[in-house]
């Protein structure tokens, strides 16, 4: 009677034992699988671009700092053709960073991350010709990078009355610009540059000759009118001899518009990249100077509420100097970690009782002991009675054999050799009592 109760235990034991292991190679799986996740670097990819391509080289500059410090973030350059371009791919959510310029459309999503350079409207117009704006009416201006500027032609020919004069603009590139305008083939140049070296020495070729018949850059009046409707837009005074020292042009101060160029992030991406992606922006100013000269204007964007486009709040973090401490950070889970310990602990206590249940009730020998009582009273012939007997041997060999490997306490074993003596008193009552032949 006891060989199938023990086989059906370990059967059992055995069962319950390997639907314990597959939970916890599937718990052990899934944790494993959140901890990579988690913990590999973030990457987040930006939209740069120009037609010199400066921005993308910059910030694959940064990306390699990045890389190089072990980051926990990484940024993958998509290079674009314009401002326009990677403010369009922004727009689409192709993109989780962007350079862009201030006066882009749809930017509701975006938020600043830093504030890389201005771009400062300039119009150029020959020698001898009247230094106004309202000289250009009736005119045609060509607009260096077209679409990029659309905004800041639809600003000017609105505070300027352009389009009742039938003004016409017409789109140039980089490269056609000082053609068309030595040509005549257009009365003056919109241009919108950065102030620096590099750009600015494009347009010195423009203003080369004769001192007493060099072009010369008409001052837009009304920037603070314009800038007051139009946001985006500032008013700016343009030093003398910004472009050119000698002989100096402008040769005055002379007012005109400027426009920022920022790089910007989608308002949902996690605050600590951008935390992080900001403090290596502005660590690289020092380290990547030489090279890359236009991290000399990169600055903090503002971080009023009312600012035309909104700090991120990564950004300003690191800005305020408010970022989370490693007890803020990690609060939570250090406030966690004992009870999850105890979860666990918890877990392993149901499982080690799941996996022996029924073991001690159906493999204690005292259950089959005490189960051949009824079959001794009611045995009938002396061959039943033997057969008892030797169940009884059965199930004292067994326990021996525990006990020599240790598997049986002490109080058991004493319990059982009491339940056998037990049973073989009832056995000589029994047998007393049979039948004489």
């Amino acid at each position: 009677m006891h060989a199938p109760y023990e086989t059906a235990s370990r059967s059992a034991q055995w069962l319950r034992a390997i639907l314990v292991g597959c939970l916890v190679v599937a718990v052990t799986a899934s944790a494993l699988f959140a901890y990579r996740y988690f913990s590999q670097p973030k990457t987040m990819t930006i939209a740069a671009g120009s037609p010199d391509g400066e921005p993308a080289r910059l910030m694959s500059a940064i990306a390699g700092r990045l890389t190089r410090h072990d980051s926990g973030i990484r940024i993958k350059i998509v290079p674009m053709g314009s401002a326009l371009e990677a403010a369009q791919a922004f727009s689409r959510g192709e993109a989780d960073l962007a350079i862009v310029r201030a006066d882009a459309n749809d930017l509701t999503n975006a938020r600043t991350v830093v504030l890389v350079s201005y771009g400062v409207a300039m119009v150029i117009v020959p020698p001898g010709t009247a230094g106004t704006m309202e000289s250009l009416k009736g005119k045609t201006i060509g607009v260096v990078g077209g679409e990029v500027n659309r905004n800041l032609v639809e600003a000017l020919t609105r505070d300027y009355d352009l389009a009742s004069a039938k003004t016409r603009f017409k789109d140039l590139t980089v490269g056609d610009a000082q053609q068309a305008f030595r040509n005549r083939e257009v009365s003056a140049l919109l241009v919108v540059t950065p102030i620096s070296e590099k750009y600015l020495s494009l347009l010195r070729g423009i203003f080369a000759g004769n001192p007493k018949r060099r072009p010369q850059l008409v001052p837009i009046e009304s920037a603070d009118a314009i800038a007051n409707v139009a946001q985006a837009y500032e008013s700016y005074e343009l030093p003398k001899g910004t472009v050119r020292g000698s002989p100096p042009v402008p040769d005055e101060d002379i007012t005109t518009l400027r426009v920022a160029f920022y790089l910007v992030a989608q308002k949902n991406v996690s605050e600590t990249a951008i935390a992080e992606l900001t403090k290596a922006i502005m660590d690289a100013r020092r380290d990547l100077l030489a090279e890359y000269p236009l991290l000399a204007q990169v600055v903090a964007p503002s971080t009023d509420k009312d600012a035309f486009i909104p700090v991120h709040r990564g950004a300003a973090a690191f800005y305020e100097d408010t970022q989370e401490s490693l007890l803020d950070k990690y609060g939570n889970a250090l406030f966690l970690a004992p009870m999850l310990l105890g979860v666990l602990a918890s877990f392993l206590t149901m499982a080690r009782k799941f996996v022996t249940l029924g073991a001690e009730s159906i493999a204690d020998p005292l259950d089959p002991l005490y189960a051949l009582a009824v079959p001794i009273r009611q045995a009938r012939s002396e061959a039943e009675l033997k057969g008892i007997e030797e169940k009884i041997d059965q199930i004292m060999r067994l326990q021996l054999r525990k006990r020599s490997n240790r598997k049986t306490r002490a109080a058991d074993a004493a319990a059982l050799s009491l339940t056998a003596q037990r049973l073989e008193h009832l056995i000589q009552h029994r047998r007393s009592r049979l039948p004489q032949d």
